[in-house]
């Protein structure tokens, strides 16, 4: 059996769903009381959100370079990073890691295309909104993303770091969201909704019945995780 290395704890709240998932999806592929190999390496978000903030990208790739290679030498088969915002230096850990790496951004590109959408919005962290990774990734496939303006961003974001990465889902916050994404349907005509930051199916999962498709970038990752340990 392969064996899947998770750099997780970015948030705790959206790791332990992929560990969740993960389990779940193995066992309705393998209903034999087996489980999946999995080494988990949590670890410190607010290092990561500082670095981010202040621009210091440098130490974001250093940082997830050094606990990939503690996954390699756990003796994991390929790892995944789960998250969407650390994707901003996917491409520099990626040439750097010895270990085959399944990008979340790629993945999530990948079920878009295969729907045929072609105006998604991009929900997430405000590095991830407003980074070029996820439309360079989407722009080779032809898809154009669709980002909030700029009073959207704010409330997404600081309603991002202040209470989802703290594992707190109020629902005044998800009304909020949700009429986001109405607003822009209206304005916009986006035909979906990306989840870009896997903390956001947490309080939007139960709220996705609004005409369009929302993309759960956790879910999407998983799937292919297992078409890796499987394969």
């Amino acid at each position: 059996m392969r064996t899947v290395g998770i750099i997780g704890g970015i948030g705790p709240e959206s790791t332990i769903e992929y560990y969740r998932f993960i389990i779940e999806k193995y066992h309705e592929r393998r209903p034999d009381g087996t489980n999946p190999s999995i080494i988990i390496n949590s670890i410190d978000v607010n290092k990561l959100v500082a670095w981010m903030t202040a621009g210091k990208h440098d130490a974001v790739a250093d940082y997830l370079v050094e606990e990939l290679k503690r996954l390699h030498r756990a003796g994991v088969d390929f790892a995944v990073i789960a998250a969407n915002t650390p994707h901003i230096v996917f491409k520099q850990v990626r040439a750097r890691c010895e270990l085959p790496l399944i990008s979340i951004v790629e993945a999530t590109r990948d079920r878009t295309s295969a729907l045929r959408l072609r105006r998604p919005a991009l929900l997430g962290t405000r590095f991830t909104m407003e980074s070029k990774f996820y439309p360079e990734v989407f722009a080779e496939a032809g898809i154009d993303l669709i980002v909030p303006n700029e009073t959207e961003r704010s409330f997404i974001h600081e309603k991002y770091m202040s209470e989802l990465l703290k594992g707190i889902f109020l629902p005044e916050t998800r009304e909020g969201l949700v009429a986001i994404i109405q607003e822009m349907k209206q304005r916009d005509a986006i035909d979906a909704v990306i989840l870009g930051g896997t903390e956001l199916p947490l309080i939007l999962r139960d709220a996705s019945d609004q005409g369009i498709p929302f993309l759960d970038t956790t879910i999407i990752h998983v799937e292919q995780i297992m078409a890796r340990l499987l394969s």
